[in-house]
């Protein structure tokens, strides 16, 4: 158990550097794929061990789609054999597991992968593991918009004038996170310092870290190194301390 103080309830990757990594070693690109389900494994232990109690991980957006067919393919052959793969390991660990992101554009067998992973796993507690697959934040933000428009329609009066006077914490409920407390810290690997429309609602108060370090090769002592630097960060939210 490492000793650190301030651990974040919620830690969030932007896992990034798969196909770099692999072109450097002369490798096709979903190489870098298959070694980067290893970090995935190294960062949920080292999770697990540190006391995070949230861990999400940025798989796949939406606009990963435009990707080459195979590459496409790769990643959710990678991620079906996952789910199937570690749910032993889960259950051991007392890990829930979660898929948050458009789904409808999943295919029907991973799609069912991801229910019985999600069920099977409901009613651990020690960690919480967040798959975002098929997901951007502008999306996220849209079909919020939309579920909070149709329940100011579909209200009566008073309950209109309720939702009209709702604030930030309210719309919260209509994200797909609803329920998941936002991220303390994001992560970054790779070297590239930028969101890529990931969580920009949920993020507005994150702490970010940008790391050089290709995903790859980011594994417990990176993650373990990345908990420490946050716990010497001063979050003050705007106001002053």
């Amino acid at each position: 158990m490492e000793n650190i103080d301030n651990v974040p309830v919620h830690v969030s990757i932007i896992m990034d550097g798969n196909g770099r990594w692999a072109r450097e070693k002369g490798l096709e690109r979903t190489a870098g794929h298959v070694e980067g389900v290893e970090s995935v494994r190294a960062c949920t232990e080292a999770a697990v061990e540190c006391g995070v109690k949230y861990l999400s991980l940025y798989a796949f957006s939406e606009e990963n789609w435009g990707r080459p067919q195979d590459e496409v393919d790769t990643l959710m052959q990678l991620m079906f054999k996952s789910m199937i793969g570690e749910l032993s390991n889960f259950l051991d660990n007392g890990i829930r597991f979660m898929v948050l992101g458009n789904r409808t554009r999943l295919g029907d067998s991973l799609n069912a992968a991801i229910d019985d992973c999600m069920s099977g796993t409901a009613g651990n507690s020690r960690l919480t593991l967040i798959v975002f697959l098929s997901y951007s934040g502008k999306w996220d933000i849209m079909q919020a918009a939309r579920r909070y428009a149709e329940d100011v329609l579909a209200s009566d009066p008073a309950g209109r004038e309720r939702l009209l006077a709702m604030g930030p914490d309210g719309f919260d409920g209509y994200l797909v996170t609803a329920g998941i407390p936002d991220p303390d810290l994001i992560i970054r690997t790779s070297g590239e310092m930028r969101l890529s429309n990931y969580l920009l609602w949920q993020g507005a108060y994150s702490e970010l870290l940008f790391s050089d370090v290709l995903w790859p090769d980011f594994r417990r002592q990176e993650f373990v190194d990345a908990l420490r630097t946050y716990s010497k960060r001063d979050r003050r939210y705007g106001k002053v301390k």
